[in-house]
């Protein structure tokens, strides 16, 4: 069995429960009241994490008297890990008095203890700083973590006031052959890039990742489709999609959406239509935009009655069309009774005796589970013509109504009709 002091330098749930209990601490109670009696119990680096944590409860104060109380402690001190620690928390709280001279600071301040200092500017919002000292370091011959870079890209990117700052960072990155970029390292930095536009380091970071033996995960897929949709190279995109999956890579929620954006883009519908219900058989809830753009893609196709489909659905989820697709479904309805209206007695020629002519077969237009009236459309008897008018008119969303007619034929015998119209319900 390990010694009791191995057992709590090492252990996290020791060290952060030190911090708790300096935590409850009076206001003026020092630390040493509690950190005396595990002296015997620490060792180098030990208070590190206990720092750490006092950061994150927000009590700098208490990190930096921790630290101090170790500088005097032989036994703790000096350590740099313990001093990266206490730099990080101070400088994110905004709390660290910069020395005078960075440049000299970065030129005898070790590497870790330079790259805490930029992840506690980063993580403080104090973004300028911690480029400045990214740079006072490079020019100083220390080359820092290049996760580092990749944090401050990351936060820079939210910033478009400081999208110039990335450019210079992005350049110092491409330069670099010791790239050490974790996963979400590498995704955050092609959602900046994609929003700069800069789409050609989206696909070197990528080929980098995958060139380094590791598999992207869904949301590097996802990110990379995006870009390649965003540049409107769609079937780059497409053989993303294939890869995700012939790999079984699990679609999550934004994947589904912009597969079904990709198809739509590529007017590909029953691809839209299929990965718009996997979407919903995965347990996901279609985003208002999504709904958006399968109602497009079924306008481009003149498919009302699917758009009417939709429409109820998106009613149902709790959402309002837009003016703009609002306006769009609205020309669509008119340009179709238009198309019906144009000629008073069509789309149904008369004959003698009341009965419909035959012109063409009357096969169905349309997958909506009732056709598309047409030119020439032939009807067993005037009954069954004003069933189909009936129900046509009301998926429409029109109220139908008939008007009897009649002329005679040059030689006298009577030609008969029915003059079917509708009104808006």
């Amino acid at each position: 069995m390990a010694p009791i002091c191995d057992q709590v330098y090492k252990n996290p749930s020791a060290l952060v429960g030190l911090a708790r209990e300096i935590r409850s601490l009076g206001a003026d109670e020092d630390v040493g009241l509690i950190l005396n009696k595990w002296v015997p119990f620490l060792r180098k680096g030990s208070l590190s994490m206990t720092i750490r944590e006092l950061g994150h409860m927000g009590l700098p104060d208490r990190a930096l008297q921790t630290f101090s109380w170790a500088q005097k402690q032989p036994h703790l001190f000096p350590d740099d890990r313990l001093l990266a620690s206490a730099v990080e928390v101070l400088a994110r709280n905004h709390e660290l008095k910069l020395p005078f001279n960075l440049d000299k600071f970065t030129s005898l301040a070790s590497r870790g203890v330079i790259e805490a200092m930029a992840r506690g500017f980063i993580k403080g919002g104090s973004l300028h700083l911690a480029w400045k000292l990214i740079f006072i370091a490079k020019n100083s011959g220390r080359k820092l973590d290049t996760s580092v870079y990749a944090k401050l890209i990351l936060k820079l990117g939210k910033n478009p006031d400081r999208h110039r700052l990335i450019g210079t960072l992005l350049d110092e990155l491409g330069k670099r052959e010791d790239l050490n970029l974790t996963q979400q390292d590498c995704t955050a930095i092609m959602k900046v890039c994609i929003r700069l536009g800069r789409f050609e380091v989206v696909e070197s970071v990528y080929d980098w990742f995958r060139q380094s033996g590791h598999d992207p995960s869904v949301v590097m897929y996802t990110t990379l489709i995006h870009s390649r949709y965003s540049e409107k190279k769609y079937r780059k995109a497409l053989a993303v999609v294939w890869e995700m999956e012939a790999s079984n890579c699990p679609f999550d929620f934004p994947a589904y959406r912009v597969a079904v954006k990709l198809f739509v883009a590529l007017n590909d519908l029953p691809r839209a239509v299929r990965y718009f219900s996997k979407l919903k058989e995965a347990g996901f809830s279609p985003t208002y935009d999504v709904y958006r753009d399968l109602i497009k893609m079924h306008m481009v196709s003149g498919r009302l009655a699917k758009c009417r489909d939709v429409c109820k659905e998106v009613e149902i989820a709790g959402f309002k069309l837009d003016k703009e697709t609002m306006s769009k479904l609205l020309q669509l309805e008119m340009n179709t009774i238009k198309s019906q209206t144009s000629n008073p007695v069509s789309p149904f020629e008369w004959s003698e005796g009341g009965e419909v002519n035959n012109a063409e077969n009357s096969e169905s237009h349309d997958e909506d589970g009732i056709s598309e009236p047409y030119m020439g459309m032939e009807f067993n008897s005037e009954e069954a013509a004003k069933t189909f008018h009936d129900e046509y008119a009301r998926c429409l969303g029109f109220s139908p109504k008939v008007g009897q007619s009649s002329r005679s034929k040059p030689d006298g015998k009577p030609l008969l009709g029915s003059l079917y119209v509708a009104e808006r319900v």
